[in-house]
């Protein structure tokens, strides 16, 4: 399993258009083959960021998927909606390849 994080603030004076804009650009990052899972975030407390994580099979699924024609034009987007970006691509772990659950 591969995980894609993102962070990122909305830009100063932007947040109404970001708001408008948002629905669409995850639909369309949706639907591209590859992701398995989106999930969204927002701090309990303090910062106003936003965080998503996109999980993926492999990292060959991420690949293709961040190359994809509609995610190029969707990152050109965020890129003039938000600021503070930050991303990390995540890969398994050697010492838990596999999810571990309580009582397991």
């Amino acid at each position: 399993m591969v995980l894609f994080v993102q962070k990122w603030d909305v830009a100063p004076g932007k947040l109404e258009e970001y708001n408008e804009w948002i629905p669409s650009a995850m639909k369309r990052c949706l639907s591209t083959p590859g992701p398995i899972e989106l999930r969204g975030y927002k701090p309990a407390i303090g910062s106003q960021q936003s965080v998503i994580t996109w999980e993926f099979a492999d990292l060959e699924s991420w690949a293709k998927w961040h190359s994809d024609e509609e995610l190029v034009k969707v990152r050109a987007e965020f890129m003039l909606l938000t600021t503070n970006r930050m991303e990390e691509l995540w890969g398994p772990s050697p010492i838990i390849p596999e999810p571990i659950r309580p009582g397991a």
